[in-house]
This record gives C-alpha cells, sequence and structure tokens, in this order.
C-alpha cells in the first residue's frame, strides 16, 4: 500500500488561466444559488 501513495502526481503543475476564465467562474458562482426542497436540489442562475 504504501508504494501507491509514493508515486508522484502526473498533474502539470504549471497551469496559467487566463483572466477572462476566472472571472467567468467568480461571476457564476456568485450568480449560483441552490434551493433544497425535501429531497430534492435545484440550481438556480440569477443573471
Amino acid at each position: 500500500m504504501a508504494k501507491i501513495y509514493s508515486k508522484k502526481a502526473l498533474a502539470s503543475k504549471d497551469l496559467k488561466p487566463n483572466k477572462e476564465v476566472v472571472s467567468f467562474i467568480l461571476n457564476y458562482s456568485q450568480a449560483l444559488t441552490v434551493v433544497k426542497v425535501q429531497e430534492k436540489s435545484f440550481e438556480i442562475i440569477a443573471n
């Protein structure tokens, strides 16, 4: 089991997103509202 966790991840750590992408994600997350009714959840985007 120890050998599984000792391997390095293959993901690149040199990610540089565009300002437009970051702005879009922040605006989307601010507009998103999740309403839970009984056992169901509804996602509402207020734009």
